[in-house]
């Protein structure tokens, strides 16, 4: 049976990748039971402040923006050695590992990893941040050492500024959008995704201080403003 795994990841040239090697991989000791994937999506015109406007018979939404994705779920760590795969590793030493991989402070980049959570072909990559791990001590040792955990865990969706780019597609003419010029990319190729009008690559090429449209260099952040 597959089990789930976390997996240290770093930020490369605005991609967030998977490390391999066995120092940056946890695996659960006993699966989790389930597991909640949340999604959400923001409008404008819900609040209550906005819902009773003077001479509405009813708030008019629009869409403001996609919420970042949740993942929460909660796995059981042994260290009794009745699960084989466990038998030399207590409970301490397999939540400092965990604490090591998606909590602790990473001094090179100044912050926690981003990580990978994988569990078979139901969960194939969620790349995200943990915002929350909580442990629960079960069982222990005369001595006093716990022999059993349940870690429950909340993650939070992790994406670089390049990667949001590319997957929103620029498909929204009425926010702004920082866009990485891509090889072959032009002014008016991109106002015209944009905001579905090519001819509005010079009030681009002003805003962003370009002294020529034709040529671009990849790799250089534009900013294209909303619609007025």
């Amino acid at each position: 049976m597959a089990k789930l795994k976390i997996i240290r990841c770093k930020v490369n040239n605005d991609q967030i990748e998977a490390q391999s090697g066995d120092d940056n991989i946890f695996e659960a000791t006993i699966n989790p039971e389930k597991y909640t994937h949340k999604m959400g999506l923001k409008y404008s015109g819900t609040s209550q402040a906005g819902a009773g406007a003077i001479g509405k018979s009813a708030a008019i939404t629009k869409f403001a923006s996609t919420e970042p994705e949740k993942l929460d779920f909660s796995i059981t760590l042994d260290g009794t050695g009745v699960v084989a795969s466990t038998r030399d590793t207590t409970v301490a030493d397999q939540i400092t590992k965990l604490r090591d991989i998606a909590y602790d402070y990473d001094g090179d980049t100044h912050e926690p990893n981003p990580v990978k959570v994988v569990w078979g072909e139901g969960l194939d990559a969620f790349f995200g941040r943990l915002t929350s791990l909580s442990v629960e001590y079960t069982l222990f040792h005369p001595d006093g050492a716990a022999l059993r955990a349940k870690i429950t865990l909340a993650f939070v969706e992790a994406i670089t500024e390049a990667q949001e780019a590319r997957e929103a597609g620029r498909n929204s003419p009425d926010m702004t959008h920082m866009v990485r010029v891509r090889q072959g990319d032009t002014l008016p190729l991109l106002c015209q995704q944009i905001y579905s009008d090519a001819s509005r690559y010079l009030e681009v090429a002003r805003l962003n201080n370009l002294d020529g449209f034709r040529t671009l260099v990849p790799n250089t952040l534009l900013r294209f403003p909303p619609v007025r």
